[in-house]
């Protein structure tokens, strides 16, 4: 009787797993269908970022051959005193609204969040700013905060203080557009709202049995429970407030004695204004430089503070 060995293959070796028909025509359909999101992923994001990088290693105005300088778009930058101030007018205007923007959110969030009848409609009238278009925002808060006939002012003066030229001093112009960024606040405060009823009752009641106050309540419950919502938000500030544009561009123009030169309008300026593409291409990497460390840094400190557990 003949034998027949049966050769095993090792017990380490991978076993291959070819796809069958079904699989490939599968995966074949999701591509197909996934495929105006890839084409727009690799058209309107990729792509463009690799443009912006090479073309920061040249001379560039728009029209014509681009002639390549390699690292000098970067020393100048090193060298320009404007670059310098508006990098700091961006950090000042972000250092103070995202934080304050929070606090403003969750005192709307809370208020949002009282058991009244007519809390419906304190939510839309909170809202409402939010969704205002930056230009039209841009547009009221000149006539309400001009230094002759203004609200603001003319409240101001009526108990007896000097009026302010909130947008002509350079010492008030940056916490102006401070103020005019908590105005958007409303948006966020409908998520911290989400939060908020997300947060079981039964925590809050077994705290008041056991005598904490309301302020205790909200340090040690609230707060804590709404730490990745907080921390969504200060990701999202920090974006939006390296990237304000709109405002500086319709009031101030970068006025008084760029005191309100933030770094985008800097950027737009060289773009389109001076012509020096590769200048500002420049400047958007580094941009794009800054903003990421600040948020890997935020991500990397948010293991410290941020509590995911919901009980």
């Amino acid at each position: 009787m003949n034998s027949v060995t049966v050769t095993s293959p090792p017990g380490n070796a991978p076993t291959r797993h070819r796809m069958t028909r079904n699989e490939w025509r599968n995966l074949r359909n999701g591509l197909l269908f996934i495929s105006p999101w890839i084409i727009g992923f690799l058209a309107f994001l990729v792509y463009p970022i690799y443009y912006t990088v090479r073309i920061s290693f040249t001379k560039y105005t728009g029209f014509g051959p681009a002639t390549w300088i390699g690292l000098d778009n970067y020393h100048r930058m090193i060298n320009d005193p404007i670059f310098w101030k508006a990098l700091w007018n961006t950090v000042y205007y972000t250092a103070l609204a995202v934080p304050i923007g929070v606090v403003v959110a969750m005192g709307l969030a809370l208020c949002m969040n009282q058991r009244l009848p007519e809390v419906p409609l304190y939510r839309a009238i909170l809202f409402i700013p939010s969704i205002i278009p930056g230009f039209a925002l841009s547009l009221i808060f000149l006539i309400l905060m001009d230094p002759t006939q203004g609200i603001f002012n003319r409240i101001i003066t009526s108990v007896g203080l000097p009026g302010i030229n909130w947008f002509g001093d350079p010492a008030w112009v940056k916490a102006t557009f401070v103020f005019m960024a908590q105005f958007g606040a409303g948006q966020v405060a409908l998520i911290f709202l989400a939060s908020l009823k997300a947060i079981p009752a039964s925590l809050h009641e077994a705290a008041m049995m056991d005598g904490a106050s309301a302020m205790n309540r909200f340090w040690n419950i609230t707060v804590p429970l709404m730490t990745p919502v907080i921390l969504y938000d200060l990701i999202l500030g920090l974006s939006l407030g390296l990237q304000i544009f709109t405002q500086a561009y319709i009031i101030t123009q970068g006025g008084p004695i760029d005191s309100s030169r933030f770094y985008v309008l800097y950027l737009y300026d060289n773009a389109f204004k001076y012509g020096q593409m590769g200048y500002a291409s420049a400047l958007s990497v580094v941009l794009f430089v800054i903003t990421f460390v600040l948020a890997a840094l935020i991500f990397w400190s948010s293991n410290r503070w941020v509590n995911y557990d919901t009980m």
